[in-house]
C-alpha cells in the first residue's frame, strides 16, 4: 500500500482486513454457512458493513429506501399509525417501534405528523431498534429534536420486545431483507446447505451436506434440481418476537419479495445480491463489509410464521396498493398545493412517481396483534 494513501482509505482498507480475519477465523479453514458470512460482513461491530461509521444511505451512500424519495412516504405511513391509534388505544400509552432505522430519514418525517397524538394521559414513545452503533447515533442526534419538539418520547432497544409487552406499531422498512439468510440447493431430492470457502484471497460459493433442520414451514419439494431458495429463520423469529409482545396495534412490514413458487421460478439462483454506490457488484462475495448485502424476502415463509405464532394478516399488496390506502393522493395533493413553484411541483410529481412505481417488487404485509385486529381491519 503505498505510504501517501489518504488517511481514510487506509482506514477503510484497515477495516475490510479486519473482516477478513473474523471471517477466517470463523470459517476454521473450512466450510462457513452463508448467514453466518452474512452476519459478520454486515452487522460485526465495529467493522461490518453497517458498522462502520460512513452511512451507507442516502444519495452519497450505497442505495437509498422510500423515505429517501420523499417526506410524504413517511407522512402516509404517520396516517396509518394514526388512523390505528384511534381505532384500537385511544388513550394510554402507544409505542411506535422502528426496526432498523438506518439514518432516521423515515422517523424524521413521522413525527413531526404525530405531534397532536401526544398527552400526559396518552404518552406515546418513538423506540428505534438499530444494531449499528454509529447509526443509531446518527439517528438519535437527527430525530431527538423533533422528538422534544412534538412532546413524542424517543427510546432506543436492542430488540422489539427488550421492554416487554406494549400496545403500538411496529414498522420495518427494508428491514428483513438484510436480516442474514441461509441459502439451500435442491439436489433433486433433499435441499443442500450452501456457504462459502476460502479459494486463495476469494471467497467462493460452497455446498455442504444435506441442510439440517428447517424450524418453520416446511421447504418445498417441486423445485428444478439445481434451483437455489434464500430463507431467513432470523426474519421468522422476529415475527415470533412480535407476536409474543405487542398486546394490540399493527406490524407494517415494507420490503422487496415475492412467494416461494415466484422466487423459485423467476430466480432459480437465488436473489443474493451486493449492492455498493448505488450499482449492483459482479461478485457479491468479494470484499466483504464494502458492499450491502441481501435477499428477497420470502413472504409465504413470514406469513407462515405470523399465522402460527397468532397474529392475523390484515392486508398483503403492492406498496403502491399500501400508500393509496394510507391517504397518500390526499396528501400530494395539499403538497402540490404548498410547492411554491413550478419546479418544485414537478419534483414532486417525479418523487411521486417513483414511490408509486420505481418500487414495483415491493409488498406491505400488515400483520395486527389478535385483541383489536377486526378494529384495525374496519380501518377506513
Amino acid at each position: 500500500m503505498p505510504a501517501d494513501a489518504p488517511h481514510d482509505e487506509l482506514g477503510e482498507r484497515e477495516r475490510l482486513h479486519r473482516v477478513s480475519v473474523a471471517l477466517d477465523r470463523a470459517a476454521g479453514g473450512g466450510f462457513l454457512p452463508f448467514d453466518r458470512f452474512m452476519e459478520i460482513a454486515l452487522y460485526s461491530e465495529p467493522d461490518g458493513f453497517y458498522a462502520r461509521p460512513r452511512s451507507p444511505l442516502g444519495p452519497t451512500g450505497d442505495f437509498y429506501t422510500a423515505a429517501h424519495v420523499h417526506p410524504i412516504f413517511g407522512r402516509a405511513i404517520a396516517r396509518r399509525i394514526r388512523a390505528v391509534r384511534n381505532a384500537v388505544a385511544p388513550k394510554g400509552p402507544f409505542r411506535v417501534v422502528e426496526m432498523g432505522p438506518g439514518d432516521g430519514t423515515l422517523a424524521a418525517s413521522i413525527i413531526p405528523d404525530l405531534a397532536d397524538l401526544a398527552a400526559p394521559d396518552s404518552p406515546l414513545n418513538y423506540v428505534i431498534v438499530e444494531r449499528s452503533s454509529a447509526l443509531r447515533d446518527r439517528t438519535i442526534e437527527r430525530i431527538a429534536p423533533l422528538a422534544r419538539a412534538a412532546g413524542i418520547g424517543l427510546t432506543s432497544l436492542t430488540s422489539v420486545g427488550a421492554d416487554g409487552p406494549f400496545a403500538g406499531v411496529v414498522l420495518a422498512n427494508e428491514f428483513l431483507d438484510a436480516l442474514p439468510v441461509r441459502r439451500l440447493r435442491w439436489s433433486g431430492s433433499v435441499w443442500h446447505e450452501l456457504g462459502v470457502r476460502r479459494e486463495g484471497k476469494r471467497w467462493v460459493v460452497a455446498e455442504d451436506g444435506e441442510a439440517a433442520s428447517v424450524p418453520g414451514a416446511p421447504l418445498p419439494h417441486s423445485a428444478s434440481p439445481g434451483a437455489t431458495l434464500e430463507i431467513s429463520p432470523m426474519a421468522e423469529g422476529f415475527v415470533r418476537e412480535i407476536a409474543d409482545h405487542l398486546t394490540v396495534g399493527l406490524t407494517a412490514l415494507i420490503d422487496f419479495g415475492m412467494s416461494e413458487r415466484e422466487l423459485l421460478a423467476a430466480h432459480p439462483s437465488g436473489t443474493l445480491a451486493g449492492v455498493r454506490e448505488h450499482r449492483e457488484v459482479p461478485d457479491p462475495l468479494s470484499e466483504p463489509g464494502a458492499s450491502d448485502l441481501s435477499a428477497f424476502v420470502n413472504f409465504d415463509r413470514i406469513r407462515a410464521a405470523a399465522t402460527k405464532a397468532g397474529l392475523h394478516e390484515i392486508s398483503f399488496r403492492s406498496q403502491a396498493e399500501a400508500l393509496g390506502a394510507w391517504g397518500f393522493a390526499d396528501l400530494l395533493e395539499d403538497a402540490i398545493r404548498e410547492a411554491g413553484s413550478s419546479v418544485a411541483e414537478v419534483r414532486l410529481r417525479l418523487a411521486a412517481k417513483n414511490l408509486l412505481f420505481g418500487f414495483e417488487r415491493f409488498r406491505v404485509l400488515e400483520l395486527a396483534a389478535p385483541l383489536g385486529a377486526e378494529a384495525v381491519r374496519s380501518i377506513r
